[in-house]
């Protein structure tokens, strides 16, 4: 199979993954006063950070604008307007930078991740500002900081576990190609 068909096929499964897994957290009880575990959790962000590592930029950045609109669609969640919008740009921008960095500049995992993590809560920042404020829902710097960080820091640490150990694994196993090494 060639390199194109097997992005293509390791797309699709990350677009479905990106569909069926926040559903896997919406069956889990509410926890405390935590009423949102897709929130918390960021189930949307994991398959979409991955496919950038897999299939490189434009596969992730396409997976990413898809996830979301799909789930909206298929789910009524999120609600597209302005949540899915924002969260159409924040993820667009997690494949985009992953699969850029990592693939296209030979970046490691970690700094990778760490800078998609960064551009993608920015841009859902001034997203959220944009649109949210276009709704006639203001959106300030506090729920911008609750909302990407302190209430996603359980999401966060996941996804820095997590996405270097299913890159890792699929590459020793052969079914992504390993990253070019960097020599000094």
């Amino acid at each position: 199979m060639n390199q194109k068909t097997k992005d293509l096929v390791f797309a699709s499964l990350c677009v479905a993954l990106g569909l069926v897994v926040p559903q896997v957290f919406h069956f889990i009880p509410f926890v405390g006063a935590v009423p949102n575990l897709g929130g918390v959790f960021l189930p949307m962000h994991i398959p979409v950070l991955l496919c950038g590592f897999l299939c490189g930029w434009k596969y992730g950045a396409v997976c990413g604008a898809v996830v979301p609109f799909l789930s909206s669609v298929v789910t009524g969640m999120p609600v597209l307007w302005p949540q899915g919008v924002s969260m159409i740009c924040e993820l667009a921008v997690y494949g985009l930078v992953t699969g850029l960095l990592y693939r296209g500049m030979n970046q490691g995992i970690y700094p990778s991740l760490a800078a998609a993590m960064v551009a993608g809560r920015l841009v859902s920042g001034v997203a959220k500002a944009v649109f949210f404020g276009m709704a006639g829902k203001p959106f300030g710097m506090a729920a911008f900081l609750s909302g990407a960080f302190t209430m996603a820091i359980p999401g966060i640490l996941l996804q820095l576990v997590l996405i270097p150990v299913l890159v890792a694994a699929l590459e020793k196993a052969g079914a992504i190609p390993a990253r070019k090494k960097v020599t000094a």
